[in-house]
């Protein structure tokens, strides 16, 4: 392919990533709507919860624990926000079950994908190779594979209230990308030139979609187990104040009554991370049999070698300490989040300030 070919393809490619972007954002707003409807939705079932226990009470003396009689106040034997938990966790529906903002935001987040998708081939195609042999690519590809997992996994679980998160991550990355990573296409340095390249480069990506999705997870788990365990204080202790009841009220996010259980999230993270580190193992074995091949040796204690075998060791030990030692809730999930921070270290740290034999930044 000539340089005016090849320069007007890679042109094409960033508007189409540009065009990409513009759609993630408006996906962004419609799952972000689609949130704000279900806290509404939750508002509206609290209503008519403390109406139905309170009588004629106050709305607002209600929803504080309390609903007035004839002799003064009498303290609800359980709590509004107790019986709405009740209710989700028996899979009631809820009005918005079937909301246009998540059809919205799930259309526009296949169609954002199809643009992302066509830059990344368009950019392989300008630089007649795979796209990932530099930070801006490797943010393009990697962003695009996480968005992918997404998608597939919304065909066997409904996950589409991570739709926010998912969608607001892939925004800010290729943001990054684009403003700090961007490079003109350029050839391979000759240690890239192998199949190795295609094999090492798209396994990891792929594991860190699954890693960015068991981290989204946990992340809504250690919300959802904070909102479960006040609602199971309020259960236990019916006869706290009314001020300590609304502040709790005001911490907590509504929308986590609509969600499954902290046990039902914790579950899939834990199946998904285990997919995530099965690739992430592959990772770190094709990686030392490239290192011989290109280095003539399997192991050098490179920086970035480090760090892999590092996050290795972490979700290894998130497995192993919940499957053996009983390491459930919290702890487990601050363990997903930490593997994936060390991931997120490893590309955006390590890959620009760190110098060492992968050092393929481009920058």
């Amino acid at each position: 392919m000539n340089l005016t070919d090849s320069a007007l393809l890679n042109s094409y490619s960033l508007y189409a990533l540009y065009s990409a972007m513009a759609v993630y954002a408006l996906a962004f707003i419609a799952f972000a709507v689609d949130l704000a409807r279900r806290s509404s939705a939750v508002d509206a079932i609290e209503t008519d919860e403390a109406a139905e226990l309170a009588g004629a009470a106050p709305a607002g003396a209600a929803l504080n624990g309390t609903a007035a009689s004839a002799g003064g106040t009498l303290t609800l034997k359980r709590p509004v926000l107790s019986r709405i938990s009740a209710r989700m966790d028996n899979d009631a529906a809820l009005p918005y079950g079937r909301s246009s903002s998540l059809r919205v935001g799930v259309a526009l987040t296949v169609l954002a994908w199809t643009l992302h998708l066509a830059a990344a081939i368009m950019r392989g195609f300008a630089a007649d190779r795979v796209p990932w042999a530099n930070m801006y690519e490797f943010a393009m590809t990697g962003t695009l594979l996480i968005m992918t997992v997404f998608l597939i996994v919304l065909l066997r679980a409904d996950l589409r209230f991570l739709g926010t998160f998912v969608t607001g991550l892939v925004l800010v990355l290729l943001g990054v990308a684009a403003l700090k990573f961007y490079v003109e296409v350029a050839p391979l340095p000759p240690a890239l030139q192998s199949a190795w390249l295609v094999i090492h480069v798209f396994v990891a990506s792929l594991a860190t979609g699954m890693f960015a999705l068991g981290f989204a997870l946990s992340a809504v788990q250690l919300l959802q187990a904070r909102r479960e365990n006040i609602a199971l204080d309020e259960q236990t202790a019916p006869q706290r104040s009314a001020q300590r009841s609304t502040v709790a009220s005001a911490l907590r996010f509504r929308f986590l009554a609509t969600l499954p259980s902290a046990a039902t999230l914790e579950n899939l993270a834990y199946r998904i991370s285990i997919i995530g580190f099965i690739l992430w193992t592959f990772t770190l074995m094709a990686g030392s049999i490239w290192a011989e091949q290109a280095w003539g040796r399997y192991w050098g204690w490179d920086t970035k070698e480090v760090w892999t075998f590092i996050i290795w060791v972490i979700y290894a030990g998130y497995i192993h300490a919940r499957a053996t030692r009983g390491w459930r809730g919290s702890r487990s999930a601050w363990l997903a989040i930490i593997g994936f921070s060390a991931v997120m270290f490893n590309f955006g740290i390590v890959n620009v300030f760190f110098k060492g034999l992968h050092a393929y930044s481009g920058l």
